[in-house]
């Protein structure tokens, strides 16, 4: 069990004992954030970012850390979130492994990392320790919420919970609840790898890690980042160059610049590739050693319990249900100035009649609502990959507040 912290990471103390939801507290926890651009002396510019499952906080390059951020092509000065404009915080999730408390962090009583032993997440305790993040960086008022994936999620919880906390809101494939078919791919990611022979209750280290496991689960996950309509035309029934030994080929196929999740929504791609072993029923297409690299990419850089941990927090979240009413009822209880809202047709994790209700919630409730339908190939991972297209609208909208 590790930590990946990014080098420029700074650390906000939570209040302590942190009460949890569903019940249990966390002694001394933090999250740590980053932060790129000026607040201005009013402390009116501020926007937070909250991110999907694997990202950490480095979400741009500065000059504390020049390594292109998992949000690069999007944030920075004269980006579509332009921060010679805007004072832009990005947060770890609270249960990630990026920085912020989470299973891989030491048990104060222990010593020892949490493991399993971690309290039940739910993303209104990451909502929470965002709304505490935001007023110890001095912010009274943000100008903008932007939650991308699982922070989606986040950000509308954290409007829900924390009123007026924000004039605007950017809502990029998230969801006000998690579907069926959600429910089941998260949950076999999960079996994967808890089935994992060294897995050993969640008690594992370095030299006894369930790798099989978080390959596979990083591969479910990956087919549904993604959309048929991507694969077909990226890949085809191309096989792998036999002069590649195995290691694969991309047949002139652009590998990811953008690493979603670095869920950046999912992955690190800063590691080299190890050849794969070859045997009769193994990768023949490249379609298969593409899933095989970037799944061996991952399996390292993200703590399985922490992997666990987010996930099922993600399917257990329903904000009508934390209300005890309707998902519209809770929607339109938030009170926003404008939102911006994104789906992407070719998403099928958070498919895009998610979004048009988070934006006919939001409308119901006075907020001024614009909503996009992506016609990207890209599928849910398209806000990472197909920036000329979602930079538009976003940069369009901040312009506005």
């Amino acid at each position: 069990m590790r930590e990946f912290i990014p080098p420029a990471a700074r650390f906000i103390a939570l209040p302590s004992p942190f009460a949890m939801r569903r019940g249990g507290e966390l002694a001394g926890a933090r999250i740590a954030y980053e932060t790129v651009g000026r607040l201005t002396p009013e402390r009116d510019n501020a926007v937070l970012i909250l991110t999907g499952l694997s990202p950490d906080a480095h979400a741009a390059s500065h000059p504390a850390d020049t390594d292109p951020g998992w949000w690069e092509a999007m944030v920075g000065p004269g980006k579509p979130v332009d921060t010679d404009r805007w004072y832009v915080i990005c947060l770890n999730s609270l249960g990630s492994c990026k920085g912020s408390t989470g299973p891989a962090s030491p048990d104060p009583t222990t010593g020892e990392p949490y493991g399993p032993g971690f309290p039940e997440l739910s993303m209104e305790d990451i909502a929470d320790a965002a709304a505490h993040a935001v007023g110890a960086l001095g912010v009274e008022r943000l100008a903008c919420v932007i939650g991308t994936s699982m922070g989606g999620m986040s950000s509308l919880s954290l409007l829900d919970r924390h009123p007026g906390l924000a004039r605007g809101h950017i809502n990029i494939c998230g969801a006000a609840s998690a579907l069926p078919f959600s429910i089941a791919i998260r949950s076999l990611q999960r079996e994967a790898i808890r089935c994992d022979p060294h897995w050993n209750g969640g008690r594992y280290d370095d030299g006894n890690y369930p790798q099989r496991g978080m390959f596979t689960a990083r591969k479910l996950g990956m087919m549904t980042y993604r959309s048929a309509l991507e694969w077909d035309g990226r890949f085809g029934r191309a096989r792998i160059a036999p002069q590649d030994g195995g290691t694969g080929g991309n047949n002139g196929h652009r590998e990811d610049h953008q690493n979603h999740g670095n869920h950046g929504n999912h992955g690190d791609y800063r590691d080299g590739d190890a050849p794969l072993p070859r045997d009769p029923f193994g990768h023949e297409f490249q379609v298969e050693d593409y899933l095989e690299r970037h799944a061996r990419r991952f399996a390292r850089r993200f703590d399985p319990n922490s992997y666990l941990c987010l996930s099922r927090c993600m399917d257990r979240f329903d904000l009508g249900e934390s209300r005890g009413g309707s998902t519209e009822a809770a929607l339109a209880r938030i009170r926003l100035e404008k939102a911006l809202v994104i789906g992407v047709e070719t998403d099928i994790l958070f498919p895009l009649r998610q979004q048009r209700q988070i934006a006919d919630g939001l409308a119901a409730g006075g907020t001024d609502v614009t909503f996009l339908a992506m016609d990207s190939p890209e599928g849910h991972d398209a806000f990472l990959i197909d920036t000329v297209r979602f930079g538009a609208p976003v940069a369009k909208f901040l312009t506005t507040l």
